[in-house]
């Protein structure tokens, strides 16, 4: 059992870093500014992109730190290594390199934070206020049972954090601005309380899962 688990661990950190560059695909750093959120992402190899995607994250993420010195971009799940079209369930579309779900930016306890409410990054929304669209209930009633099934794999939810919307808009803004950005996904109701108007910012639709825990970015 050791040794196998060994032969894994040296596999995922050293051979399919290198054999993932042949179906032109790299893995997202580790360690610096722009990190998992969660470990086990790097373990099941869930962290893979296309060069051009890295590039602009990494550029992004320089940018977000010009004003933000003490706090990190996380993401969430890019990509397998390999196989154009392979899904990377549950998600519909994380399948040719180009795709990075990007955790929000949270306070806590009123003050800015690395850390996420979600332990696995997923599950824990940033619910629609009484007055404003709530596409999840919408979706949900229409027929859609799977819109919020992310809630049973959050692994566990931390209290005291509530959404920085000034942060989490500030990267939205920098991570469209740049060349080669094609769309991003988030809840409607998010979109009109942070006040982005963008046309690049789209609705994921009601067969997907809600867009109120995590960015989905991609690229063209």
């Amino acid at each position: 059992m050791i040794s196998f688990l060994a032969i894994y661990l040296i596999s995922c950190l050293l051979i399919v870093p290198q054999l993932s560059k042949l179906n032109g695909r790299v893995a997202l750093p580790m360690t610096g500014d722009l990190v998992p959120h969660n470990y086990m992402t790097i373990l099941m190899n869930r962290h893979y992109v296309q060069p051009k995607l890295k590039g602009i994250l990494l550029e992004s993420t320089s940018d977000f730190k010009a004003n933000n010195t003490n706090l990190k971009v996380k993401y969430l799940d890019a990509n397998f290594p390999f196989i154009d079209g392979f899904p990377l369930l549950p998600h519909l579309s994380h399948n040719d390199g180009k795709k990075v779900d990007l955790s929000f930016q949270y306070l806590k306890d009123g003050k800015a934070t690395n850390k996420k409410p979600s332990r696995s990054g997923y599950g824990v929304f940033v619910q629609p206020k009484k007055h404003e669209k709530n596409q999840p209930a919408a979706c949900i009633k229409s027929g859609h049972w799977q819109y919020d099934l992310t809630k049973y794999v959050s692994f566990g939810e931390r209290s005291g954090y509530s959404l920085d919307e000034s942060r989490t808009k500030q990267l939205i803004r920098i991570l469209l601005s740049k060349t080669g950005a094609q769309k991003l996904f988030i809840e409607p109701h998010l979109k009109d309380r942070l006040g982005l108007s963008h046309s690049k910012i789209r609705f994921q639709g009601c067969h997907s899962v809600r867009h109120d825990d995590h960015i989905h970015f991609q690229i063209q």
